[in-house]
Formats: structure tokens, sequence, C-alpha cells
């Protein structure tokens, strides 16, 4: 696991910015190559051919294809902010420390531990995503939020303060937890729940908030494309908002709607799926028209195959597999 880690992050920051290079007119594959130098094969002989797959295949989600418990997601942000941000994930959310992926002489993707999932930190804000955090969770679309859970608030105010920040404000939310909004060095928001029976270090996994300007599309999108489970409205008293759930075991994507004609973000974040057969997911999102970021890729030298779909407002959704479907 530790290597099918690697493999999938060593991409996780070349494909955001990845620039196609022509190469139809020599008959020759095109290379994805990314300002981190990494190179990949972008070429119709991944894909299944025309017929290969059936309707019923065609309109299946891509559920059944998922191969870990948990979805990762990654936070991009400048890379002066680097150091603080580590700070904060590690020291002040002890979340997991694990080993950084060097994919450069100069780029590092750090990584910590959420459970059998990560949240990525990734370092640079490159390419033409857009990155716009003003305001905080109600201010704009995209990904805004991330939701982690612990045992006990004299664990996470230790931590804060140990580490130098100010204790979060926690509110009893009247069903037995407290919740407390945070914001990370690079303006982030972390909503912090403390419940009785977590696990500790946010080892129970991630909610993710996703601010969106259209609800039946975002929840079309996460519900019959991806496939995640969809759960019962709900109501976030600190926030003020109301939830729709979509989980896959530790992970849940919250979509909910703050208003209209809002600024947006599609660059601070996003989710990866790690799944058995990129080339299904390619056709399956082809099938059903959804807007592909970066085409179904292969990295050279590695049994790595990528494909990147945007979601109704932009947020990247990124499925990855390793070996050989």
């Amino acid at each position: 696991m530790k290597n099918v880690s690697v493999l999938i992050m060593t991409v996780v920051v070349a494909a955001l910015v990845v620039s196609i290079n022509a190469g139809a007119q020599t008959g020759k594959p095109a290379a994805a190559t990314t300002p981190e130098g990494a190179i990949m094969r972008v070429s119709e002989d991944l894909a299944y051919k025309p017929g290969e797959l059936t309707r019923e295949q065609l309109d299946a989600s891509v559920r059944g294809q998922f191969s870990q418990d948990s979805m990762n997601v990654f936070r991009r942000f400048s890379r002066e902010k680097t150091d603080e941000m580590v700070k904060f994930y590690t020291q002040a959310l002890a979340l997991r420390s694990l080993n950084p992926i060097q994919l450069t002489s100069s780029q590092q993707m750090l990584l910590t531990g959420v459970g059998s999932g990560q949240i990525k930190l990734s370092a640079g804000q490159q390419g033409d995503r857009r990155y716009n955090l003003e305001g905080g969770y109600k201010a704009g679309t995209g990904i805004r939020f991330f939701m982690l859970t612990y045992p006990d608030t004299d664990a996470v105010n230790g931590a804060f303060a140990a580490a130098g920040y100010t204790a979060p404000e926690f509110r009893d939310q009247g069903d037995g937890t407290k919740a407390a909004l945070v914001t990370d060095p690079a303006g982030f928001q972390i909503e912090i729940v403390v419940k009785s029976g977590a696990k500790p270090n946010s080892n129970d996994g991630v909610g993710v908030g996703i601010n969106v300007s259209d609800l039946e599309k975002s929840r079309a999108f996460y519900r019959d494309f991806v496939g995640l489970d969809e759960l019962p409205p709900e109501t976030d008293k600190l926030l003020g908002i109301t939830k729709y759930p979509y989980r896959h075991k530790e992970t849940t994507i919250y979509l909910y709607k703050s208003g209209d004609s809002l600024s947006v973000d599609t660059g601070s974040a996003g989710i990866q799926y790690v799944i058995k057969d990129a080339a299904l997911a390619d056709a399956k999102g082809k099938a059903r028209g959804i807007t592909i970021e970066t085409p179904l890729n292969k990295m050279g030298g590695f049994e790595l195959i990528t494909v990147w779909f945007n979601d109704p407002d932009g947020v990247t959704n990124y499925f990855a597999q390793v070996g050989q479907r």
C-alpha cells in the first residue's frame, strides 16, 4: 500500500497543471508535461473502444470501481505558506504526518493521514484554477471547508495551545456534540466537531463541504455518476446551513447552497478516488457529457492511469488507477 500511495501522490500535483503538447501530427501519443517534469502519455489506446461497453455499464456509477475505504482530498496554497500549513495540520489539528513525496528537486507533496485516507498539502497555485476563499464558507462556490472529528475538547485545545494557536471556541449543538470553526494559515476553514466515541486525530475520516450553484445538478453528479450514498439532509447549527451528505465509508461530501452569483473557487481543494479501472470512469463520464479537466493518461514508467473530471462547479474529481485493470 505504501508503494501505491507513492505512485498516486506523484501525480496529484503534477496532473493539476497539465498542458497537452501537440502529438497528432506525428502519429505518436500526445505527451502531457507538467511544470514539475512529470510526463504522461495521453492516447486513445488507453480508452475502451466504441461498442466495447454495454449501455448498462456506461449508465452505472463509478462506485463499483472504488478500491479504498475513503476518498483523499488535497489542499492547495501558495508556496510561502508551506511551513505554517504543515505546522497547523500536523500539530494543531494533530493529523498523522506521513512521508512526503519529492516530486522534483523543489516540489514536495506533503501528506497527512485521516483514517485510511489523506489530506494532501500541495504548495503552489498553478494552472488555470481559480483561488478565492475570501468571505469564508458562504461567500463562494467550490470546496469551502473540511470537517474533522475528535473525542474531546481538551485534546483539541491542548494541541492548539502547544502549537501556539488560540484555542477554538466550541459551541454546543444540542445533539451531544460541540463544534468550532477555525481557519488554516492560507485562509481555508475547518469545522472541528467533538463527539463521544470519535477516534483521536480525526481518524474516523474527513468531511468535505462544497458550496454549489445548483443543488440538483451537484446532487446528481455525486449520486448518479460518482455513486456516493445519498443520506438525509441535515442542519449544521454552527454554520447555519442545510447540508446534503454523500458518503463513501470514511469520507462524506456535504453539498449546500448559500446564495446566487457567488465568487468562484476551483483550485483551493479537490477530491481523489482510488479506483480499479480509470478507463471505465473515463467512458462513463464521456457518456454523461461530464467536463474533462485532464484526459485519460498514463504516467511514463509507471502503471498509473488517471482521468480528471470537473463537477458542475469546477471542483476537480480525480480518478486514479494503479496497475492493470
